[in-house]
């Protein structure tokens, strides 16, 4: 598969098939469950969802236990990790692509994106920010890294290969139907349910 960026490359190759080890955990599934039902509390009934850059679905399985019945979608890079997606999802609902090349054909009532925007090329932002809003039925819930101004981060060794902005306000800005319903920030030292020190932010689509 040809990409467009050296981000995508990175995170489809063996650096992408070796963070599926690193984030598969039951300690790990038990703070995104509680990081997901606070990151919700204001939303209201949810009958589908889809992840952008959902990995082995970690963050997808705590929705299952949220939401129960909740029909599920995910686009993944990786072809490791959509294998096992492709274990607890329908195949079709599992959409092998990056989420600079995907293009929702409809809505879900949640649209979901946690640590993933961080990754991607800057220049490619304005692309996926289009497509989380096409797929916004009613909500979208962005999960990131959190800084005022545009910053470049090295990663495990690489550079730019995490970048930390203002996401939600560059959303909100291009996108005017949005809305910001709630926002949080989850601690790494967190004792009971950590996270990696995300910033989260839950907009509502008007009109």
């Amino acid at each position: 598969m040809p990409y467009k960026t050296e981000q995508e490359a990175f995170w489809a190759g063996e650096f992408g098939d070796d963070y599926i080890g690193r984030n598969s955990s039951a300690k790990l599934l038990a703070s995104n469950l509680a990081f997901l039902a606070k990151a919700l509390a204001a939303a209201q009934s949810l009958d589908s969802c889809i992840e952008f850059g959902a990995n082995v679905g970690m963050n997808l399985q705590a929705l299952r236990l949220l939401y129960p019945g909740l029909e599920q979608h995910a686009v993944e890079i990786n072809a490791a990790a959509v294998a096992e997606l492709r274990r607890f999802l329908a195949p079709d609902h599992v959409h092998h692509a990056s989420v600079l090349e995907f293009a929702p054909a409809r809505t879900w009532d949640l649209v979901l994106i946690k640590g993933v925007l961080i990754h991607i090329n800057p220049d490619w932002l304005g692309k996926v920010y289009d497509a989380l809003h096409a797929g916004t039925g009613r909500y979208l819930l962005v999960c990131e890294y959190y800084s005022p101004t545009p910053q470049a981060i090295t990663y495990r060794g690489h550079s730019d290969r995490l970048f930390k902005r203002d996401f939600c306000g560059e959303i909100l800005a291009r996108h005017r139907d949005l809305r910001l319903v709630d926002y949080g920030f989850a601690y790494r030292g967190d004792p009971k349910h950590p996270q990696d020190d995300i910033t989260w932010f839950l907009m509502e689509k008007h009109g």
